[in-house]
């Protein structure tokens, strides 16, 4: 949830409240490679056995036969994972687990295709993927003294002392390019046996697509699948996301809001006397703006008061959390999403249980076809690609050219570099499987930080290491 303003003064006046950022996860999902996507309901022997191989030679060569994707990590699904985030269509991180956030994105593929959604794969959806495979999936990237530069040593669980810090900063040199190149940090160590992740090593990473530009009018929230899908003006669906939403004893909103304003690396304000009080700490406490902030590097202010879009510290755990009440998104999809909606502009919807993103928006099932007839159905109805708007002009390597340093940067810079924004405020411009698609077991809610409102002030947010400084002091509320 987000604090209230003065409602004359939004968005010129903003202020931060809380997140639920860490959970304690039970000790299966802290034992299983790749928990984030998987179904904490599987079988272990399914959801913890791993491909043989997952190499970057395996992932390009991938190939789909028939069936669902295999259980457990493979190659398969990490590069099926890749084709749907150049698509637009968001599986969270790429860590080639087959679980709840990818089979998600796969419904969502299949809801803008018009085949039947049933999150599962198969060669309709599999045809489609191929419109986004013309670059290489993996290239390699020289890591930089850059990329060592701004971190910090840990994230403490104290609000005290995170107010002493300055910077929510990236931890590790791996969980920075992490975030950079859309992948879990597990999964990246696998791609990369042996290595250290030191300045002056070479490492495999996946190649994202560009973020998309354009104008989002229309945001529609559904709680039941944990989707979030934007759209245009025409109606065409832009980008879509997996989220972390409320719980039923702090759900998120309902109905229909409005987008108010946008801010990009916001502070976070701890106020005992408005909230929460964590541990011992009685007086307010400023949090300083970073990755690992409560609400990531982004913050989207919704018209409904205290609660909001934001990104997170923890992507890998989209699907196994519930928040306060607020909508999490990792912080590359929401940093994309912020730079695309409009303030006063942008409508968000709720739906109610029960109705779905396709009741709203009519989408309708095409008829099943097969061969020749699929194939030229599937061709007149390929979205257009994530970045370029055409199909897939991503990659500007071969595979294994190396990934030029300049190239790739944190995705909060990149997208501030490309609207050619400074300030730290932008202006919010097969058969069927029984298995459940998400998971059967309810997410956890961390207690120590609950998405409660804060009366306290946002004060102007400092720049990260390696980012432009604001041009001018956030506005503040009361002020």
């Amino acid at each position: 949830m987000f604090p209230t303003c003065p409602r004359a003064s939004v968005p010129s006046c903003l202020t931060m409240a809380a997140t639920a950022l860490t959970l304690n996860l039970a000790p299966l999902f802290l034992a299983t490679p790749g928990w984030a996507q998987t179904d904490p309901a599987a079988p272990a022997s399914a959801a913890q056995k791993p491909a043989a191989a997952i190499t970057p030679a395996a992932i390009e060569s991938a190939e789909y036969r028939d069936g669902d994707l295999p259980p457990g990590q493979s190659a398969l699904t990490a590069k099926v994972q890749i084709l749907l985030d150049r698509s637009g269509i968001s599986p969270g991180v790429v860590d080639g687990w087959r679980g709840g956030m990818s089979e998600s994105a796969i419904k969502a593929f299949q809801r803008r295709a018009g085949l039947p959604m049933t999150g599962r794969m198969d060669h309709a959806v599999w045809d489609l993927l191929h419109g986004y495979a013309g670059a290489p999936l993996i290239s390699e990237y020289t890591i930089t003294e850059d990329d060592a530069y701004g971190l910090v040593d840990n994230i403490p669980a104290d609000y005290a002392d995170k107010a002493r810090m300055t910077s929510q900063g990236y931890t590790s040199i791996l969980e920075k390019l992490g975030e950079r190149f859309h992948m879990d940090d597990k999964f990246l160590t696998r791609l990369n046996p042996g290595k250290s992740f030191l300045p002056g090593e070479t490492i495999h990473v996946t190649l994202p697509a560009k973020p998309i530009r354009a104008t989002v009018t229309r945001i529609i929230v559904d709680k039941e699948t944990r989707r979030v899908a934007a759209y245009d003006t025409k109606g065409r669906l832009v980008a879509d996301y997996p989220a972390t939403v409320g719980s039923a004893d702090t759900p998120s909103p309902h109905g229909n809001h409005v987008v108010d304003a946008v801010a990009l690396n916001p502070t976070y304000t701890y106020n005992p006397k408005r909230n929460f009080k964590q541990g011992e700490n009685d007086r307010v406490l400023t949090i300083p703006p970073g990755p690992n902030g409560p609400v990531g590097n982004v913050w989207i202010d919704l018209s409904e008061p205290t609660y909001g879009i934001h990104g997170t510290a923890t992507p890998s755990k989209l699907f196994l959390s519930q928040s306060h009440g607020c909508v999490r998104l990792t912080n590359w999809d929401a940093s994309e999403l912020a730079h695309m909606v409009k303030a006063k502009v942008t409508t968000v919807e709720f739906l109610d249980p029960g109705v779905s993103i396709a009741d709203v928006t009519g989408v309708t099932v095409a008829a099943t076809v097969t061969g020749t007839a699929r194939s030229a159905a599937i061709g007149a109805t390929r979205p257009p690609a994530r970045g370029d708007r055409v199909p897939p002009q991503v990659a500007i390597a071969a595979p294994g050219t190396p990934v030029p340093a300049t190239a790739p940067v944190d995705a909060l810079a990149a997208s501030l570099a490309e609207a050619g924004v400074t300030a730290s405020t932008v202006p919010a411009a097969t058969p069927v499987s029984t298995e459940p698609l998400v998971p059967a077991q309810a997410p956890m809610v961390e207690g120590e930080e609950p998405e409660y409102p804060s009366d306290a002030e946002l004060h102007p947010t400092a720049p990260l290491p390696g980012t432009q400084p604001a041009a001018a002091p956030f506005p503040q509320s009361g002020r």
